[in-house]
């Protein structure tokens, strides 16, 4: 055979089969170690700011760095402040005679609000509904809340309009409402209707500053908030249905006295990092376009010696993904063309503080060509993509990859926003996508969120998306902001 038939001959075989000889398999063994040791107790939670958080950091890091992960820049933190309250212990108790109180245990019963400030309180106790201390809607204008501690319903009530809603979703703008009518305290009953009545719920955000350094806030579960109104004037479930009905404030006294103590270390600016690494891309032109894959690290810590927030779903789960991509792409016979930055975000919790700091100071922000953001992959009926209304077209990468290599695993049908730590890159334009799972959440910030809890199927159907996601954009068919010469992979 001649050799000119012998080239033309192979080009029709490449033609005919993906270039792709062996796909790379997303391992749940390797999945569920990162997620084990993220969520393990000895990083307390993960939460921004602390000692935990950095030595989470360092681990990621040496991960990365096995992978063949470089840091980026000669740098592998990126350092900023945030505010970072960490709570030491806190004592609460509710008693009608001084001498038979009914003690609740922090991590079963209650927890800390994330921005709590320190301080003791033993005082009566007035209901106020939702909080609200508005002129169209004052929940504190027919009860003396001087000197007491004040017991509100997370939330706010669906009938009134957005203008007076807004200025009290947020547990700090509860707070300060109190405080302005003379309460010593606050202590909020966990309504969401996303979360166990039975499960104390951990938080960092609180709301807008000043730090109320003195008040103590505490958030109850449902059912404690249950037991806490138990032979009072009215049970909760009746003063919400006489708010809802009556559309005006249900306000009360109640016969019993709470006692509450916390004790925390505040620190307005303490020291974070985002965690970058790069993997170069092997082709000379496209080197220097970037597919960005992100992750949040954080999460929302430890309150006292036992009330752990381990944060395996949310989001251990995420960074786990984004490991093994990078285990992935070191193994794999087709390596990218364009560089993969791998950011590990800290400050998620805090308003996605770390992301906002990334994109406003990456310096070759246009050559950004996408941006893949993982979180909470670990729970959920199927593998959600976000982004879709606003980049459908990387959207559709996305869905491609899908359907050729992960078995159709991906939801679709939904016209979504890019959200998260996705709206930084949004906001300037970068194309993003976020790859989560659909109905997942399902132990969002509550002590149960550990690794034995993680659904197998779906963190490495995630998982395997989002590294043929990743390995698809880096070849340079997707164009997401740039004219670069493309290289396409032959798919089958």
């Amino acid at each position: 055979m001649k050799l000119g038939k012998v080239i033309v001959l192979a080009f029709c075989m490449a033609l005919l089969s993906p270039l792709r000889v062996a796909a790379q398999e997303a391992s749940l063994d390797s999945l569920l170690n990162f997620v084990r040791d993220l969520s393990n107790s000895r990083f307390e939670g993960r939460l921004a700011g602390t000692d935990g958080f950095l030595d989470a950091a360092d681990y990621v890091v040496n991960a990365l760095q096995r992978f063949g992960v470089q840091p980026y820049k000669g740098e592998w933190a990126q350092y900023f402040e945030t505010e970072c309250n960490k709570i030491e212990n806190c004592t609460f108790n509710s008693y009608i005679n001084p001498n038979d109180r009914q003690i609740y245990v922090l991590g079963r019963d209650f927890s800390c609000v994330g921005m709590s400030g320190r301080g003791y309180a033993d005082a009566p106790v007035v209901f106020c509904g939702y909080g609200i201390d508005h002129p169209s809607f004052n929940e504190y204008a027919k009860v003396d809340a001087k000197g007491k501690i004040a017991l509100v319903l997370s939330g706010v009530p669906n009938f009134l309009p957005s203008n007076v809603t807004d200025q009290y979703v947020q547990i700090r703008d509860k707070a300060r409402a109190a405080q302005r009518h003379g309460a010593c305290a606050i202590v909020v009953v966990n309504m969401s209707p996303s979360c166990s009545p039975y499960e104390v719920q951990g938080s960092v955000y609180s709301g807008e500053l000043p730090h109320l350094a003195t008040f103590p806030m505490l958030q109850s579960t449902r059912s404690c908030g249950d037991v806490l109104m138990k032979d009072e004037l009215m049970s909760i479930q009746d003063a919400l249905q006489k708010i809802q009905q009556s559309h005006e404030p249900q306000s009360f006294h109640l016969r019993k006295h709470f006692e509450i103590d916390v004790n925390t270390v505040y620190h307005p600016a303490a020291l974070t990092a985002n965690v970058i690494g790069i993997y170069p891309g092997s082709d000379l032109k496209m080197k220097d376009e970037y597919i960005v894959v992100g992750a949040s690290l954080d999460h929302v810590g430890l309150q006292g010696t036992t009330c752990l927030f381990p944060g395996a779903d949310c989001n251990a789960s995420g960074v786990a993904a984004l490991l093994e991509t990078a285990r992935m792409l070191q193994q794999s016979p087709d390596q990218p063309s364009r560089s993969i930055v791998f950011v590990l975000f800290s400050a998620g919790e805090q308003q996605h503080l770390g992301s906002r700091i990334f994109v406003s100071n990456f310096t070759p922000l246009k050559r950004i060509e996408a941006f893949v953001n993982v979180t909470a992959v670990g729970s959920g009926d199927s593998v959600a993509v976000l982004g879709n209304k606003r980049y459908p077209q990387l959207w559709n990468v996305a869905r491609k990859v899908d359907s050729l290599y992960c078995s159709n695993s991906m939801l679709t049908g939904y016209k979504t926003l890019p959200k998260g730590d996705a709206a930084a890159f949004d906001a300037v334009d970068i194309p993003s996508i976020n790859i989560t799972n659909f109905k997942g959440y399902r132990h969002n910030h509550v002590p149960s969120d550990i690794v034995e809890n993680i659904d197998r199927r779906m963190i490495v159907q995630a998982t395997q998306l989002l590294f043929e996601t990743v390995l698809d954009l880096s070849f340079g068919e997707y164009q997401g902001r740039s004219n670069a010469s493309k290289r396409i992979r032959f798919d089958k």
